[in-house]
């Protein structure tokens, strides 16, 4: 069957002047090369081959690995690199990634193969980590120079690199130090060699002098170039979170498929209702189902009116509008126990504008499986036949419809087809609830749900519930039943501590999700000393990923103490002071994320299938892709599709998804884009020699650490 197939054009002219080819009769005779836009990724199982294919995996790039260890991997020749397609000269890769600057053995064809592929094509070439010497560049470290580890440093962007491939960073690349007593970075700085054309694009203070070293610099050397990066890394660490969107910029010239962008949305579940709080003598909460027969006294917190100005007032100052997940049958109840007041309902609906808003079901009400909690941990109610009782498709649809009409009445800006339910109930909850409620699905299409919340804790991927398709959200590890930060501070200790310190002892119980704390917090200090400066690292690093899924906490955490906010302050304050006013954070809806979770499913499902092919031509690209399929791209500013302007700028380019209905769309690079990334092949064929350098020594790179989450993460 012949398939169906649409092309994207991205248009521009020949590259023979780039190339240096002759002009005249034979420059006519010589058509120009293609370029096809696909990286090769060359590793030796390393981290920081690992860290650059999973940066491009996560922007949509499409890449090709061959991994050195693996017998029967293919052999990187000639025919491997290049060929001819229609009569004209292919590349059959735009840049090239190594583990260091010659992995391979001495006198190795494949290096040369390699060396003569980028001269003869003009494709840059990354290595990935590697030691300072002449060979790179750069002087030898240790000639008045450094090896060593760079925990805590304080590296900075050059102006070189501002004004090149790293201009959407403010300047500053601090190094982490989470572990004093593990060494996590270790690097080499070095300064240019004499005489060498090298470029430093991000330096270090080389310890006991006034001089800096270079820990990311462009080096050009018989027709090559090269992009030398002398310190490890992992893919979690926040100093490559920063530096790899440039990595990906240098190698590409700002031209490739894949989009990446920074994203930090916040949803407040529970609005309206209260939550129940913490009791730090009984080590449960009171009014919930972790106190067994209903041990101890409910204490609820929920915010006042005031909270809700200072949330309004707040996030008008900081740029980001909070997701407001509420229940309307909170502030019912609330009418009706004090005489028909509501401050907190009066001031969040005189700004419902300001705020946007997610249904939550009306009353919180779990629908799930019909829950025992006779027992902790509470478990599925069954039928004398041992068959679960689920919650009715009726009692569901009228927890979601009560809810919305509630909703309309009071005015807010609603988006019917989205959805969180109370504690993301109704999917499959391990250990209890191995499986969705079988009323969920069809009570969601009743209601006309799309998007439905998941906890990404236990269930990260997006999947289909009946119509609805699942948006999942990171827990940020500030408990829904603490409104004081001394509340706070005393449950994670009761989680995170062993029973020979008091604690509950699920930190040694699951060791493989949790890690215990080598001693209780101080409860006067630990919430600022350590859990704010936890979360806040943890959170960032999400917003650095390229990770659209949101964050949830709960209106208690803006009550009272307020606690919230330090984190959120710490995520914002921390992401303003490193990256450049062109680079905003993104602050999506939730539908508009759960179309961005499937747009790059289903591109990347179509890129490991192979069903695109994508290449350049001068400043003329090409994809060809199944008909319909959302393509995401990154190219200069300035480039244009027909007479509009291509997608929207973000960190110094333009990115966006473009699609197609059977037509060719065409993106026009502006000229000077055009010539800056041509590529500076010299045709000339001639054999290249590889160069006689040594790989860099393997340094061990502590693996990233897992992320902790609440074990009562309540949505």
């Amino acid at each position: 069957m012949k398939r169906n197939i649409r092309t994207a054009v991205v248009t521009a002219g020949a590259l023979i002047a780039a190339l240096g080819l002759p002009t005249g009769a034979a420059q006519a005779d010589t058509p120009a090369q293609r370029t096809d836009l696909r990286v090769l990724v060359v590793t030796d199982g390393g981290p920081t081959t690992a860290a650059i294919a999973a940066e491009l995996d996560s922007a949509g790039t499409p890449y090709t690995e061959v991994d050195l260890t693996r017998a029967g991997r293919p052999q990187i020749d000639t025919a491997f690199l290049a060929d001819t397609v229609d009569g004209r000269p292919r590349a059959r890769y735009q840049a090239v990634v190594l583990p260091n600057d010659n992995p391979f053995p001495a006198g190795s064809a494949e290096m040369a193969a390699l060396t003569a592929y980028e001269r003869t094509y003009g494709i840059p070439q990354v290595d990935a980590y590697t030691y300072s010497r002449p060979q790179v560049g750069l002087q030898y470290f240790a000639s008045g120079g450094y090896a060593g580890s760079l925990d805590g440093v304080r590296a900075g962007v050059t102006p070189a690199g501002l004004g090149g491939p790293f201009g959407y960073l403010d300047g500053a690349v601090p190094f982490e130090d989470n572990a004093p007593a593990i060494g996590e970075s270790y690097a080499y700085l070095a300064q240019p060699a004499p005489g060498a054309d090298f470029t430093t694009y991000v330096d270090a203070p080389i310890p006991g002098t006034p001089r800096r070293g270079s820990l990311v610099g462009e080096y050009r050397h018989d027709g090559r170039r090269e992009l030398v990066v002398t310190f490890v890394y992992n893919r979690y660490q926040q100093q490559f979170r920063l530096l790899a969107r440039g990595i990906v910029e240098w190698m590409t010239g700002g031209v490739h498929l894949g989009a990446a962008r920074n994203y930090f949305a916040v949803h407040v579940d529970d609005v309206f209702a209260a939550d129940d709080r913490w009791d730090s003598v009984l080590n449960c909460t009171p009014g919930d189902v972790d106190c067994a027969n209903g041990a101890g006294t409910p204490n609820p917190i929920r915010m006042t009116g005031q909270d809700a100005a200072y949330a309004a007032d707040w996030q008008s100052a900081r740029g980001l509008t909070l997701d407001m997940v509420y229940n309307g049958a909170g502030s019912l109840d609330q009418r009706e126990d004090n005489n028909g007041a509501d401050g907190l309902a009066d001031v969040l609906l005189a700004q419902r504008d300001r705020f946007r808003w997610v249904n939550h079901t009306y009353t919180h009400a779990y629908l799930g499986c019909e829950q025992d909690v006779s027992a902790v941990p509470w478990k599925c109610a069954t039928t004398p036949a041992g068959a679960t009782k689920w919650v009715s498709r009726t009692a569901i649809g009228d927890e979601i419809a009560l809810n919305r009409v509630w909703g309309h009445s009071a005015g807010l800006p609603l988006h019917d087809d989205e959805l969180v339910t109370g504690e993301h109930s109704g999917t499959k909850l391990l250990p209890q609830q191995p499986q969705d409620n079988p009323n969920l699905g069809p009570a969601l299409a009743d209601n006309g749900v799309k998007w439905l919340a998941s906890d990404n804790s236990r269930d990260p991927e997006q999947r289909l519930v009946g119509p609805a398709a699942t948006v999942a959200r990171y827990p940020i590890n500030v408990f829904y039943n603490a409104g004081r930060a001394v509340e706070q501070t005393d449950e994670y200790n009761w989680i995170y501590t062993r029973r020979s310190q008091g604690g509950s002892g699920i930190c040694e119980d699951h060791a493989d999700t949790t890690t215990c704390l080598p001693a209780p917090l101080d409860t006067a200090t630990g919430y600022a000393a350590h859990i704010v400066p936890q979360e806040v690292r943890t959170t960032l690093g999400h917003v650095l990923s390229n990770d659209p899924k949101p964050h949830f906490i709960h209106q208690s955490n803006l009550a009272e103490e307020r606690i919230a906010y330090p984190v959120l302050n710490g995520v914002l304050d921390g992401y303003g002071a490193l990256f450049a006013d062109n680079t905003p954070v993104e602050n999506p809806r939730m539908k508009d994320i759960g179309v961005e979770l499937q747009r790059r499913a289903a591109w990347k499902d179509a890129v490991r299938a192979g069903r695109v092919t994508a290449y350049r031509i001068g400043d003329t690209a090409t994809v060809e892709a199944p008909n319909g399929l959302a393509t995401p791209a990154t190219l200069p500013a300035g480039t244009r599709q027909g007479a509009a302007a291509f997608g929207t700028p973000y960190a110094g380019r333009v990115s966006g998804w473009t699609a197609a209905a059977g037509t060719p769309i065409a993106l026009t690079l502006p000229t000077s884009a055009a010539a800056a990334t041509a590529g500076t092949g010299d045709r000339s064929g001639v054999a290249a020699t590889a160069p006689g350098t040594l790989p860099a020594p393997r340094t061990h790179v502590p693996d990233g650490v897992r992320e902790r989450s609440s074990t009562a993460p309540r949505g």
